[in-house]
């Protein structure tokens, strides 16, 4: 099960690494190692939730994520997205941008810091709407009930998720924004930019969000039509699966996907630059890193990890609604990435053993009615 599940990301990560060894000798493969680690400690969470996004999925699609999904999460993310950014921000052309990303290291790491309040104020606005709307919903199961059931009972008020969002952009524009510090000291007023990249990332999260919504309705639709069918197969004893995402309910889904890792690799990109300024060792390492947490995301759906630790899914949204925080910190003020990622890491890791002692308390209960039922039968 692990080979099979993690067997493209052994391969990959030893293709990097001999690639990092041609291409930059040892230092190369020490940095590159750094980053891919780097990668997977920051986006645990994200492989957490993708899971949960992952499992109404068919095996296709799951595999469609493995393969055309790793392509855009390496090469577009990790490789043409910073490429773009300094296009844009520079107002270069692409293959002026590519030139001085290849050769002029120090000016390419200049330029993407740069934009970092864009695409800060992006990413956090995407990554802050998913938490918003995971903590506002009412869930049967509650992790931390002292806190998740009056946020249910306010997430009933229309659109409070995309007001509590835009409201907390626009103070983060009215005062991070109007001094984020720059490299070299300088300060710029980022205002207009941080409230317009915010509000782009809004309208991405519900576009995206409405479309996969949408087509997940009509397969429900679909799936009620065919309930009789499913009945009749019980009663049979033929075995029935659990309906998944199929055709263009799947296809959002996975645009759905795409964007939600884009929007976790924010910080991983941007915090590559601590380590390396030299693009292909970025491209190489974050790759790297990429392909661990897709296999991730497919072994915990595989192995039904969600369904066993049932607060693992809370801790990984809690850890999103923390990252959305401090991508909105660091328009203005830097955060470590090791700050970063043991945050991510202690959530998960509390909701985990907190799923444990849950799954211990419901098998002490029910070894406590076997006994009372053996006792009254004797």
């Amino acid at each position: 099960m692990v080979l099979k599940t993690f067997g493209w990301s052994f391969a990959v990560t030893a293709l990097g690494l001999v690639a990092a060894v041609f291409y930059g000798g040892w230092t190369a493969f020490g940095l590159v190692a750094i980053l891919s680690i780097l990668e997977v400690s920051l986006s645990f969470d994200n492989a957490v939730v993708n899971a949960g996004v992952l499992k109404k999925m068919s095996e296709f699609w799951q595999k469609i994520f493995l393969t055309i999904g790793i392509l855009i999460a390496v090469f577009g993310m990790r490789l043409v997205f910073p490429v773009v950014i300094v296009s844009i921000t520079a107002k270069l052309g692409p293959i002026e941008a590519i030139d001085l990303a290849l050769n002029n290291h120090a000016r390419y790491e200049e330029l993407v810091t740069d934009a970092h309040p864009a695409i800060a104020a992006f990413g956090g606005m995407f990554l802050l709407m998913i938490f918003l709307d995971f903590i506002f919903e009412d869930r049967e199961i509650k992790w931390l009930a002292w806190l998740e059931r009056p946020l249910a009972k306010l997430g009933k008020i229309d659109m409070l998720a995309a007001c509590v969002a835009l409201i907390i952009l626009l103070i983060t524009a009215t005062t991070f924004a109007v001094h984020a510090h720059q490299y070299g000291g300088v300060h710029v007023d980022k205002s207009s930019t941080v409230l317009l990249a915010g509000v782009a990332g809004l309208i991405t999260y519900m576009v995206v969000g409405g479309l996969s919504g949408f087509f997940e309705d009509k397969l429900e639709e679909e799936e009620e039509r065919e309930h009789e069918a499913e009945e009749e197969a019980k009663r049979a004893g033929k075995p029935v699966s659990a309906a998944k995402l199929v055709g263009k309910a799947a296809f959002f889904m996975f645009m759905y996907l795409e964007v939600l890792d884009a929007s976790f690799s924010f910080d991983g990109v941007i915090g590559a630059f601590a380590v390396s300024n030299d693009p292909v060792v970025i491209a190489l390492g974050l790759g790297i890193g990429a392909m661990y947490v897709r296999s991730l995301t497919v072994y915990l759906v595989r192995q039904g990890t969600l369904d066993d630790y049932v607060y693992l899914e809370h801790g990984a949204h809690y850890a999103i609604g923390a990252l959305a925080a401090i991508l909105l910190i660091t328009i203005q003020y830097e955060v470590p990435e090791v700050v970063t990622g043991l945050i991510g890491v202690a959530l998960i890791a509390w909701s985990f053993w907190s799923s444990v002692r849950r799954n211990q308390r419901l098998r002490d209960h029910e070894e406590k009615e076997e006994e009372v039922l053996a006792a009254e039968e004797v």
